[in-house]
């Protein structure tokens, strides 16, 4: 009895997504040691992967709308949509990588496996961006000639290379996090959150190289050299991965996630002419069936909650005929159904960020276009790249993460009595309104640029850029901690990808916004005074860019609000808790425990 109220006390402390010692192994498969794996030392190797593998593939899609226009001769529009579709595919196929891990290969052969495909990726870039014949033919689109666009084999190459590089870093993204996170304990809350704000300064370090010394590269020597570079620091981020592999905790997979929660919904449909007892204890409890109904989790009994109550009928148990055993298809476990209530409970919270992520979209290809019309000129002799202009912010946040972590976070302590600081849905609040003002401030710069007698210095754009930085520090980041801490466990992987999700539906919104918009402003110009629409030209001096940014800066405010409801609506599951109370923990523990103890009492004399 002892041993039994102890387990249960852990995982009550726990929560359901600490990755069990116990249940880790090494490389080769054994046990893990809790002296010689995992910690800081095992994270450090997953965030040098981290830096190189964003420096590598940063270097690529932020300047790739030069590239695409200049040498591929795409129109302007088509430009954008092929980086917003490239990044958008990038983090889509996040989903993938994440249900490969959980499922069938985990964490570290994923990311080893597609970082050499993404690899390939680089070198068939750089490739095709060094052998002329494999290009159309020089022109100069800028003074408006008419330019051979890239098609034929040309074409085929080019979008090749290009998604290799998206299939193999958006299967790799949400590992990088997931396994780096492995490494510690969830109940080392402040560890974990160290964590994650050390991942952000490894992704902005890669970002800041990427967009000052690879841009550079690109601008001065070549884009087959930068992508060359590109290639390089996508390799130096691999040997980091395979240095560590001797000191990391590693998750086994579990099968098919998608197994127990499919069941959850055909017992549910199969059942929803019963009636839901009105009292939640007579719902089955544990799963008394083998084979794929086990929990994905089977150590961790989750607390039933009221929400999505239609699911609670496939808890319910049918006799027939003194048969009590039933199809895992037929019948589920409290566990396993609210499993499936804390997927859906996090959609709403997920969807919320989307739009976030067309503006960011917006920086890496309007925004980059808009600096091309400024005047580039530091001093005499040296231009800053348009492109570059991205670094500013990363510039910022290599301050401000650390000061964050070491300033903030403890002060916010005090009042908040949280390891973190502030929630992670606070923090995530927080990005998305500072976020409106990030287009706000690019609408009024873009018209005092179409209406200036002279050229303006391309620094009037930095505050964009700025801006949104600080909001990604707070957005980014919260909502990966969010989707980690309300991990199951076998599906960190899976949950984190979610994130990265969200940039993909955020810059395929990007390119469906600019297409709607480009026919209904030019439907409506065509009817009044015959002009085009706001977006429908090659050269910005011509089209309407700040109208377009006001437009997102009027719907990035409906966002937040939009966002205010649903994190008041949201209620974590109380055994996904992370945070102990800080007053009478042990006294809590105590009442859930003798809580679940008459539960149990009353399932036993039921079934007598």
């Amino acid at each position: 009895m002892d041993r039994e109220g102890t387990r249960s006390e852990d995982t009550i402390l726990r929560g359901s997504s600490e990755p069990d010692i116990h249940m880790s192994v090494d490389w080769r498969g054994r046990p893990c040691k809790p002296t010689k794996h995992g910690g800081m030392t095992a994270a450090l190797f997953v965030l040098g992967l981290e830096a190189f593998e964003m420096m590598a593939i940063a270097g690529v899609g932020n300047n790739l709308i030069t590239y695409v226009f200049n040498e591929m001769h795409f129109s302007l529009s088509k430009s954008a949509n092929t980086v917003t579709n490239f990044v958008g595919t990038v983090f889509l196929l996040s989903l993938l990588g994440g249900f490969l891990s959980d499922s069938y290969l985990g964490s570290f052969w994923t990311m080893l496996i597609f970082g050499f495909v993404e690899l390939s990726g680089f070198i068939l870039l750089s490739v095709q961006a060094h052998v002329g014949e494999l290009r159309p033919a020089k022109c100069n689109v800028s003074i408006g000639v008419v330019c051979e666009e890239a098609e034929g084999y040309k074409a085929w190459i080019f979008y090749g290379a290009l998604y290799l590089v998206a299939l193999g870093s958006g299967c790799m993204k949400p590992n990088i996090i997931s396994h780096g996170a492995d490494q510690f304990d969830v109940k080392q809350s402040k560890k974990l959150s160290t964590f994650f704000n050390c991942a952000y300064f490894s992704f902005c370090s890669g970002e800041l190289v990427a967009l000052t010394l690879l841009v550079w590269v690109q601008t001065h020597s070549g884009m087959d050299l930068g992508f060359g570079v590109s290639a390089a620091a996508m390799a130096v981020g691999l040997i980091c991965l395979i240095s560590g592999s001797i000191v990391y905790r590693n998750s086994p997979p579990r099968g098919s996630i998608f197994t127990p929660i499919a069941q959850v919904f055909v017992a549910a449909i199969s059942k929803r002419k019963q009636i839901c007892p009105s009292n939640s204890e007579m719902l089955h409890v544990t799963n008394t069936t083998s084979g794929t109904s086990t929990m994905i989790s089977n150590n961790v009994t989750l607390i039933h909650t009221e929400k999505f109550k239609f699911l609670d009928k496939a808890c319910i148990k049918i006799q027939n005929n003194g048969m009590t055993r039933e199809s895992p298809w037929r019948l589920c476990s409290v566990s396993q159904v609210e499993q499936v209530k804390v997927l859906l409970s996090v959609v709403p919270i997920f969807a919320c960020t989307i739009l976030f992520n067309t503006i960011l979209a917006q920086l890496q290809t309007f925004s980059v276009q808009q600096g091309t019309y400024m005047n580039t000129h530091l001093t005499r002799d040296f231009q800053i790249p348009p492109a570059s202009l991205q670094a500013i912010p990363y510039m910022m946040l290599i301050f401000v993460v650390p000061l964050y972590e070491t300033a903030f976070v403890p002060l916010a302590r005090r009042f908040t009595q949280r390891d973190s600081g502030i929630s992670s849905l606070q923090r995530v609040g927080t990005g998305l309104f500072i976020a409106t003002f990030s287009m706000v401030a690019a609408a009024i710069v873009e018209h005092k640029r179409r209406n200036s007698d002279k050229m303006l210095s391309i620094f009037w754009i930095a505050p964009q850029f700025l801006i949104f930085g600080v909001s990604e520090m707070f957005t980014a980041v919260g909502l990966i901690e969010f989707f980690y801490k309300q991990s199951i466990q076998g599906m960190q992987s899976f949950l984190t990808a979610m994130t990265y999700c969200s940039y993909s539906f955020g810059f395929y919104l990007s390119s469906l916004l600019v297409s709607f918009v480009n026919k209904v402003t030019t439907s409506t110009s065509t009817s009044t005074s015959g002009g085009g629409g706001w977006l429908s030209d090659n050269d910005l001096n011509k089209d309407r860019l700040d109208l377009f940014y006001w437009l997102l800066s009027a719907l990035s405010l409906i966002n937040f609000f939009n966002y205010l409801f649903w994190s008041k609506w949201y209620s974590c599951n109380p055994s996904l808790s992370h945070t102990p109370p800080i007053t009478e923990p042990r006294q809590l523990v105590q009442d859930d425990l003798e809580k679940q103890t008459s539960i149990t009492i009353i399932n036993y004399n039921t079934n007598r």
